[in-house]
């Protein structure tokens, strides 16, 4: 580990994935080690433009006992080089072997015994089809969904044909998955965050612009298919918690009410697929909280993390080893390129979420 832009206690290690079409490839994953001893560790994965800069998350994740990772996914944050296209992938299975390396890092080489996923939006997405495919390889204890990209933001009649036309051109010709397309986010969910606009949070704007990346032909692609993965069910076999807000904000312009809603996602898609994620779904919806929940007013930050400790105390450290006898990491296995499970599998029948609030 080197020293991280965050400056201490953070640090970073480079993830070095090879080349693909546009060059070389690299993640990033920032360590923060907790100041008590602990056998217990938090993996945070972020969203679509955006990379790991959340500190007060790690700071909630240390004080309760949590060693924190977080993990710039590849053409993201510190992990984009200047060759390549910000933020795209054409499959999300793309991102999986950053976070087998990662998983490898906190589990092997650090010693960690149970581990918690925190995935935001589509991260959210990300991760729940890397656990349902890692599902038989005991690599997680528990999966944190914030506000998870379960489904887009568009009417029925409207994502149908577009993202089926979209998807028709990226099969026809190999330059077209670049496309920017005209669908994409307004800036009012990054004029609610940034304290140059109307929000409390600094962050690198060259990384998380205020009004998004263009959304790629191949993007939009990849994130279909992986929703429609995750409609038809998958098998996460660890406790999922599934968390939003209680409503979404509609607009294209500017409303003060955009500082008390989900401006960028639909929050009755998150509800309605939450339960297609496994046997031990949870789902929370806080009022008042914006798209990252975390980032939310300092009143409904903090009911998110009273709730969230709640919910792991009840269901991913009671589950894990004692801390006082830590697992040997030589007892979890751990994927492979050629062991690895796949991603595929038949669908399995839904059970009903659980809702807390």
């Amino acid at each position: 580990m080197e020293p991280d832009l965050l400056g201490p206690p953070y640090e970073r290690q480079v993830l070095d994935l090879g080349r693909d079409e546009e060059g070389p490839v690299t993640a990033t994953l920032v360590r923060r080690r907790a100041t008590r001893h602990s056998d217990r560790a938090v993996l945070y994965v972020h969203g679509f433009v955006d990379y790991f800069f959340q500190t007060h998350l790690a700071d909630f994740f240390v004080e309760q006992g949590w060693h924190f990772y977080a993990l710039d996914l590849r053409k993201h944050g510190r992990s984009l080089l200047p060759h390549q296209t910000p933020n795209f992938c054409s499959d999300v299975a793309e991102y999986f072997p950053e976070l087998d390396a990662a998983a490898r890092i906190i589990r092997e080489t650090d010693g960690i015994g149970t581990l918690l996923v925190n995935g935001h939006s589509t991260g959210g997405l990300i991760t729940a089809l890397w656990a349902h495919a890692r599902r038989t390889a005991g690599i997680i204890d528990g999966l944190f969904l914030n506000s998870p990209f379960f489904d887009l933001n568009l009417p029925w009649l409207v994502r149908r044909p577009m993202v089926a036309a979209v998807s028709g051109l990226t099969r026809m010709n190999r330059r077209l998955p670049y496309r920017a397309i005209p669908f994409g986010l307004p800036d009012v969910y990054g004029r609610s965050l940034h304290t140059e606009h109307r929000g409390e949070w600094s962050y690198d704007l060259e990384w998380k612009p205020v009004a998004g990346f263009p959304v790629r032909a191949g993007w939009l692609a990849a994130i279909r298919r992986a929703q429609r993965q995750l409609h038809a069910g998958l098998d996460i076999p660890v406790p999922v918690l599934v968390s939003s807000s209680s409503r979404s904000f509609r607009g294209r312009r500017w409303h003060d009410s955009a500082t008390a809603a989900d401006a960028v996602l639909d929050v009755a898609h998150m509800a309605r697929w939450a339960p297609k994620l496994g046997r031990h779904v949870t789902l929370i919806r806080f009022d008042g909280a914006l798209h990252d929940l975390t980032l939310s007013g300092p009143a409904v930050r903090q009911q998110v993390f009273t709730d969230l400790s709640r919910w792991a105390s009840a269901y991913v450290v009671s589950n894990g080893a004692p801390e006082s006898a830590p697992a040997s990491p030589s007892s979890r296995r751990h994927p492979s390129a050629a062991g690895a499970p796949g991603t595929d599998s038949a669908p399995v029948p839904a059970p009903a979420a659980h809702p807390e609030a």
